[in-house]
């Protein structure tokens, strides 16, 4: 069904921003050739001088950070400090690839029968990335500095609610001196996705959304043999252990839940704790996420915004209230304050077991379940038994211990004693039902080459080879 209307509403007041007339077809297709066109040109400037352009991103996201933090917060309503730090890291991305990445993408060479043989890292092309609202620079960045910097071009369907963020993005490409258009976005509904797909210009496909989504955007991109990196939904395990620092746990807990309001695929969203210090984290935990305060996000005391949008929040709602009639207790939260704005009330639900809907459904809010474990192996096995498998965390003193669980743990990342969080020193992704694909570090930089294998042979035996008469 066509979009007819594309709204920046304001979260924290439910007020309309700005409105836009989405792309035509017409539009889109000459959109698509213009980028084919500069990516043509882009792939042949040498990566030392891509690296040039990203460094000028860099630059004009420091220089306006305040701007665009108080564009994401006015338009999906992360808290102000959040946002902050969001254009902090993505210009942190650019000015890491840029004097990292050409190295990682030299030549490499490897001894062979020939004169010469090496891997080159070629880029495919143009790259679709449909991307999602819950970090509106950070998710683009993440992906946009590797795969610009190998030589692609970039085509950003961007979630229909931050379509201001979406044209920002494409305004720091343009002036930080790329080829025009070599970064386009398209303000399109999810309609528009299977024709991009199926562009013969378009030679790879990268999306972080839900897993239906994914699943569908996989089949599409299957159809047509084109490449996709997935970053789909998780379910975090937060695993704690009895011989931990519960109290250093606890406050981690507070940040890996309640950060973004909990829009966030990396979150922590299961606390799975041994059963001896369960109470002891579940009252310190639960003080930290009480303590919290939520209003407008512009205000620097607020460290709870909105939700993104009101069906966010009233999943949230369905999901708490089918866990506690199988018998969950909310201990704090979990309600709707009067007013406008998508608020709600953080929640602590302890007496979780697995199979209900806050601990066996990904929970996209600031809820939080506590689920006891009797044992390491049995923590081990509660974090596993779940369709997703994006990051864990473990908190332990005993590391020996800890060496030992990581190869057990079903997730693309495990951070010990510490919070899960994206790094552009780290590759990122999941696994099952949370995506496949890496983004960021070396393999996020390769991910959207042509790894090409380069044999050369004495040039006097070139007339001679049995195979070139």
């Amino acid at each position: 069904m066509a979009v007819h209307q594309i709204n920046s509403v304001n979260p924290a007041t439910e007020e309309v921003i700005a409105q836009f007339t989405p792309h035509s077809p017409t539009a889109v297709d000459a959109a698509v050739e213009r980028a084919s066109l500069a990516a043509r040109r882009w792939r042949t400037i040498p990566v030392p001088a891509r690296a040039e352009h990203l460094k000028r991103a860099a630059a004009l996201l420091r220089a306006e950070r305040d701007q665009l933090a108080a564009l994401i917060t006015e338009e999906m309503g992360k808290p102000i400090a959040e946002a902050e730090a969001e254009v902090d890291k993505s210009a942190w991305a650019c000015e890491y690839y840029a004097t990292q990445g050409p190295e990682l993408l030299m030549h490499q060479p490897v001894a062979t029968g020939a004169a010469r043989s090496h891997v080159a890292f070629d880029p495919l092309g143009l790259v679709l990335a449909v991307m999602p609202w819950n970090y509106p620079l950070w998710q683009v960045f993440r992906f946009a500095p590797p795969a610009l910097l190998a030589g692609n071009g970039a085509v950003l369907k961007h979630a229909s609610n931050v379509p201001r963020c979406a044209l920002a993005i494409a305004d720091i490409w343009n002036r930080a001196g790329c080829p025009p258009g070599l970064f386009t976005t398209l303000l399109v509904g999810p309609d528009a996705v299977p024709d991009l797909i199926a562009d013969p210009r378009i030679h790879a496909v990268t999306l972080t959304g839900s897993t239906e989504v994914g699943s569908a955007v996989a089949a599409m991109a299957a159809h047509h043999l084109k490449p996709q990196v997935l970053e789909l939904g998780g379910s975090d395990p937060f695993i704690v252990l009895a011989d931990a620092d519960v109290p250093a746990a606890a406050a981690a807990a507070v940040s890996a839940r309640m950060h973004n309001t909990g829009q966030s695929c990396i979150s922590a969203k299961r606390f799975i704790v041994e059963e001896t210090v369960v109470e002891e984290f579940t009252d310190a935990f639960t003080a930290g996420v009480a303590a919290l305060t939520v209003g407008d996000p512009f205000r620097r005391d607020v460290t709870i915004g909105p939700l993104a949008r009101s069906g966010l929040r009233s999943d949230l709602v369905d999901q708490v209230e089918r866990s506690t009639a199988a018998g969950a207790r909310v201990v704090t939260g979990g309600t709707v304050p009067d007013g406008p704005g998508y608020f709600y009330v953080p929640a602590v639900l302890d007496q979780v077991t697995p199979t209900m809907a806050v601990a066996a459904e990904e929970t996209f809010g600031p809820v939080a379940a506590v689920v006891s474990a009797k044992d390491p192996a049995q923590a081990v096995d509660i974090a596993n038994a779940t369709e997703f498998g994006l990051g864990a965390a473990l908190w332990t003193t005993d590391l020996e211990r800890a060496d030992r669980l990581i190869p057990g743990i079903e997730a693309g990342a495990v951070f010990v004693n510490g919070i899960v969080a994206s790094d552009p020193r780290l590759p990122f992704g999941g696994i099952k039902r949370s995506g496949y694909g890496r983004e960021l570090g070396a393999f996020g930089l390769r991910q959207f080459t042509n790894v090409k294998s380069v044999w050369i042979g004495p040039a006097h035996n070139a007339q001679s080879h049995p195979l070139s008469e």
